[in-house]
């Protein structure tokens, strides 16, 4: 009898310990995901853009999307189930719809109400004007892997199109297809259109490589595997700025890149036969369809204030060593702002101070986040919170701090707010505003391969 309660004891014990380990566990996993969403109500407007619809009849909790999400507390895990609990750090990785087994997470773009100044695109990235498309960033997806994916596809299309004119395809003077940005969607829309053999021409106002060229250097650019045309997948999980440059410099020099840089686009017009004329500062040209790789940033956004003209202020940073003993002030909250200040704050000698005019940072990476801490903690950095530059002097700027003046002895100031999209140019050629519920194609694929998984194998 002893024997056998000892036994009864003895499996109780290998039973109930890991049981208690693994419901203390969840317990502490909930308490998690309840002070995120907490967080996540602070800004109750919800996503901006893109960002994960969790189908919860057919989520099964297993928790693989909370663990691959490389943004932080976008999903948690409540009541046994995936939630979202902070949709405005959602930047389209799309990793959470791949790593679903049961396919229950789909990517979708934000609210009508909350797209309300994006362009109109349908599934095909197409805008309210026919054959005119938009890739990349401006149609409101972020991440280069979604720019080249668009400016692939929206090549696919116009391939397609242009083939089905016939003998009405080739007029003199007309390209098959216009690509203006020579950034990640143009360098893809440029290369599929090689490869699908159209009369394609690139117009690129700036550098080839369009914003990625003018990040900072060694800046982490990609993040997973994508598909270029012209070369195939590209395996890395991880590219620095200058990694992705090397790789198309690589590729279009094997290729005829027909580009011309300096092209500054100033209209588009579409006539009554369908035409695209499309005007430069340089000339005009002709096209059956234009693809709009433009980016969002637009001009950068100024602040307004006294002395912000001067030569010491500027808005990108992209040689971060090139600045060693100086005074400098860091204006913004965003992750440009942040990873500017401390690139500028391990330089020698620098007195970085970074300003903010709210009270937290809120909307910044986990991992920029925490490298924020160990600068501020070892001095790297000075962060001053609730401040408002009210005006830029050569040797100094004023501060206005909780609403006292503060000035500070300052050599060059860097201001992150942010950029002007190019809406009015959007709206001046007849696009239409107005969110649209597109499905990111990587969930697509992803409930797809899900389904599969659950159909039983063929005999």
């Amino acid at each position: 009898m002893a024997s056998s309660l000892l036994i009864y004891c003895f499996y109780a014990l290998v039973i109930l310990v890991p049981m208690a380990f693994y419901l203390r566990s969840q317990k502490r996993r909930a308490a998690r995901a309840r002070e995120a969403a907490e967080k996540g109500k602070l800004f109750s407007e919800g996503p901006k853009a893109q960002h994960p619809h969790i189908d919860v009849t057919n989520c099964i909790g297993c928790q693989s999307c909370t663990a691959v999400c490389p943004e932080g507390d976008v999903l948690a895990m409540l009541g046994g189930k995936a939630v979202l609990v902070n949709g405005y750090k959602c930047i389209g990785h799309g990793l959470c719809a791949e790593a679903c087994p049961v396919g229950a997470i789909s990517m979708v773009m934000a609210s009508p109400s909350m797209g309300a100044e994006m362009p109109y695109l349908t599934p095909k990235y197409e805008t309210s004007v026919p054959n005119l498309f938009i890739a990349g960033e401006l149609g409101g997806l972020a991440l280069i892997r979604n720019a080249v994916n668009q400016g692939r596809d929206c090549i696919d299309t116009v391939a397609n199109r242009v083939a089905a004119l016939g003998a009405a395809r080739s007029l003199p003077g007309v390209y098959d297809v216009l690509i203006i940005g020579a950034g990640p969607a143009g360098i893809s829309a440029s290369l599929r259109a090689m490869e699908k053999k159209l009369n394609y021409l690139t117009l690129e106002r700036d550098e080839i490589g369009g914003t990625v060229a003018k990040y900072p250097r060694q800046k982490l650019v990609m993040t997973s595997p994508v598909e270029f045309p012209m070369y195939g997948k590209l395996k890395k999980t991880e590219l620095s700025k200058e990694e992705l440059l090397a790789f198309w410099n690589q590729v279009l020099r094997r290729a005829d890149f027909k580009v011309r840089s300096g092209e500054r686009v100033e209209d588009v017009r579409r006539g009554e036969e369908g035409i695209f004329t499309v005007v430069t500062n340089n000339g005009q040209y002709s096209s059956h369809a234009v693809v709009l790789a433009l980016g969002r940033t637009g001009t950068p956004r100024k602040l307004g204030v006294k002395g912000e003209e001067l030569p010491k202020v500027m808005y990108r940073l992209i040689e971060a060593d090139h600045y060693i003993n100086k005074r400098i002030l860091v204006v913004g909250g965003g992750d440009s702002a942040i990873e500017a200040a401390m690139g500028l704050g391990f330089q020698k000698g620098n007195q970085v101070t970074l300003s903010y005019r709210k009270g937290s940072f809120s909307r910044i990476k986990e991992r920029n986040a925490k490298r924020l801490e160990d600068c501020i903690r070892t001095g790297k950095v000075k962060v001053v919170l609730n401040s408002i530059p009210v005006e830029i002097k050569a040797d100094a700027v004023i501060l206005e701090v909780s609403g006292e003046l503060r000035e500070i002895p300052n050599d060059f100031v860097w201001i992150f707010a942010g950029g002007i999209p190019p809406n009015d140019f959007l709206k001046k050629i007849g696009v239409q505003f107005g969110m649209r519920d597109i499905t990111l194609e990587a969930s697509s694929e992803a409930q797809q391969a899900a389904l599969e998984r659950k159909q039983p194998a063929p005999a």
